[in-house]
């Protein structure tokens, strides 16, 4: 992208730590195609206009490259928006600068999770971690173990209102104590670690 997507402050007025954070931003951005895009927004607010969930945003789609513009990553990766997107692609598709807006947010989500920047309780974050957690352990989901997961990262007192279902459906068959991994667990890591690996593969830089 020749250096074209940066922010608008000068060096000498963003901190250090989010200049750290604009990298990093930036060699994400350069694996997801279109992703120079960015630089081409006009600030309309047809994202925001777009987004079935932008009421529930403390920080909206417009404003996260506004920000991103102003050098505040720190702010843009510590709001609830990043987790808050449906992933529908509203935003994207009704851009009219073709702005890949809901890729960018998911590169946004991956940074947060790598520098340890985002609400610890929130509950989006707290649930997307236990699903994670787990399908990568097993395999697949085990419904009783994400929800514990999940109330234990939250609210560990809401766990006890839960034990009577639990029993109804442990009675009935319709929940296992232990979880079963899939066939071919090993492989499915192997994708995994490559995936990791590809990931962290830095894009060779046009001349």
């Amino acid at each position: 992208m020749n250096g074209e997507i940066t922010p608008y402050r000068t060096k000498g007025f963003i901190e250090e730590k989010d200049k750290n954070l604009i990298a990093s931003f930036l060699l994400q951005v350069e694996n997801i195609p279109g992703g120079e895009s960015l630089k081409k927004c006009i600030q309309c607010g047809t994202c925001t206009g777009s987004c079935p969930v932008s009421y529930t945003m403390d920080i909206t789609p417009r404003e996260i490259i506004a920000l991103f513009r102003a050098g505040d990553m720190e702010t843009i990766l510590a709001s609830r928006t990043i987790w808050i997107c449906a992933s529908c692609y509203a935003c994207t598709v009704r851009c009219p600068q073709g702005v890949q807006v809901t890729d960018l947010l998911y590169a946004l989500k991956r940074l947060a999770i790598e520098n340890k920047i985002f609400p610890r309780r929130f509950p989006v974050f707290a649930l997307s971690q236990s699903f994670v957690n787990l399908t990568n352990r097993f395999g697949r989901s085990y419904e009783p173990g994400l929800i514990i997961s999940y109330y234990l990262r939250t609210n560990p007192w809401k766990l006890i209102g839960l034990i009577p279902l639990f029993i109804k459906l442990f009675t009935r068959g319709r929940i296992s104590l232990l979880p079963k991994k899939i066939k071919n667990s090993t492989n499915f890591s192997r994708i995994l670690k490559e995936a990791e690996i590809m990931e962290l593969i830095v894009p060779v830089r046009e001349s």
